[in-house]
């Protein structure tokens, strides 16, 4: 299986996407977008920005554990990562994301 970006609604209506490495975990989550078009936007702007460090933001969350967030050229988010417990293991989760995003398909959302 290969890695790949799907397209899902929210409760809310919105559409957002996950970006799944190619064993199916779940590697980063979108902004939530109003319209399908803006998601597929998203999905490009991940696949623009994902090979350059520079634009992952590493943090800590409240509870200790470890995220990235990953922004476009523009500063804005694009998606964030699950949390991890150590910081190596973000890394490695960073490491899939530049490694998965430029090449993933995309799969469309179901009704």
């Amino acid at each position: 299986m290969a890695a790949k970006f799907e397209l899902k609604k929210a409760s809310n209506g919105q559409i957002y996407f996950n970006l799944k490495a190619a064993n199916g975990e779940v590697i980063l989550t979108s902004e939530q977008y109003k319209e399908l078009a803006g998601a597929k936007n998203g999905i490009e702007s991940v696949k623009a920005n994902a090979g350059d460090d520079a634009n992952y933001e590493r943090k800590t969350a409240t509870n200790g554990q470890h995220f990235f967030v990953l922004k476009a050229k523009n500063k804005e988010p694009i998606g964030k990562s699950e949390l991890y417990t150590t910081p190596q293991a973000m890394e490695k989760g960073i490491a899939s994301v530049k490694a998965n995003a430029a090449g993933a398909t995309v799969q469309e959302p179901t009704a």
